[in-house]
């Protein structure tokens, strides 16, 4: 039976374990973070790299490269098993600013959005957003799950998120340093739709429970609830241009519908796989395939 390596053990690790070991393969927990890891081989020797019983030269095949990129470095060090989404398209997607520049250069809809690199004087900042109207929106370059994002209603309430990102950002260890302002798309409906190996296979709506009380942020991990929805023809077809445009096999595609638009908000190479019945018949054997065919010919 071949063996997949998965870097997360919770929603996505319980979810796709049964299916998957249904269609011969085994899936089981490489853990890549908040551990100790060995560098040297008398250290490996003395240390285990399992949960269980499979080692690291057990797996044929990952599913997701490790998203802490420095660890997933020095724990895959040796091991040639091949991902379906390997480190480069990781990085690619966790990029936000490039992909919405990437995705726009190619004539896809996205946000009106402007990136800022820390450190910038106010001013910079004032200039950069003269061609937006308020309310917008700021966020990390490469954080996920809603994490950090905020909605500015006026220039004062900007230049105090700006404020605390300049705190943060005077830290010498943090890494990316860079965040984005972008048009804030009202009444937006939410979609996460997936594509696996070039075709959509599905996807949910990410909607507020009622009452939402003023919030706007639809992340299932800040209080959103997904529901499987019969995505349109438009919603899928631009799904599927957005991985082929980024290269990426197994991608989770961000849509926003506002206005009279379809908008790509942004990606995530490391999507979390809802239950089965959001998604289109035959989602687990497109999935199983392409892991079967990145093991092949990885």
């Amino acid at each position: 039976m071949l063996r997949l390596a998965v870097t997360t053990n919770a929603e996505t690790f319980a979810r796709v374990r049964e299916p998957l070991a249904d269609r011969g393969i085994a899936v089981d927990h490489l853990q890549a973070k908040e551990r100790s890891i060995p560098l040297t081989d008398d250290a490996r020797a003395a240390s285990p790299d399992t949960d269980g019983d499979t080692t690291l030269d057990d797996f044929d095949v990952g599913l997701v490269y490790p998203g802490r990129l420095m660890e997933g470095a020095a724990i895959t060090a040796g091991h040639e098993f091949p991902w379906v989404n390997g480190r480069e398209a990781v990085l690619t997607s966790r990029n936000k600013a490039g992909v919405l520049a990437t995705l726009a250069d190619a004539g896809i809809d996205v946000p009106r959005s402007v990136m800022l690199s820390n450190p910038v004087d106010e001013s910079v900042v004032v200039d950069a957003v003269a061609d937006l109207s308020f309310p917008v929106v700021v966020k990390p370059n490469s954080a996920t799950r809603g994490v950090g994002v905020a909605k500015a209603d006026d220039l004062d309430s900007l230049l105090g998120v700006v404020d605390y990102l300049d705190l943060v950002h005077d830290f010498r260890a943090t890494g990316d340093k860079s965040y984005l302002v972008q048009e804030f798309l009202p009444d937006a409906r939410d979609y996460r739709v997936m594509v696996v190996d070039g075709d959509c296979v599905g996807g949910v709506e990410r909607r507020l429970p009622e009452p939402a009380d003023g919030r706007w942020k639809h992340n299932v991990h800040r209080g959103g609830e997904a529901s499987g929805v019969d995505l349109p023809d438009t919603h899928r077809r631009l799904a599927e241009r957005v991985a082929a445009k980024l290269g990426i096999p197994y991608l989770g595609v961000d849509l926003l519908a506002s206005g009279g638009r379809l908008v790509v908000g942004e990606t995530n190479a490391r999507p979390t796989v809802d239950t089965a019945d959001k998604y289109d018949d035959g989602f687990y054997d497109r999935l199983a395939e392409l892991i079967k065919t990145t093991a092949a010919t990885g």
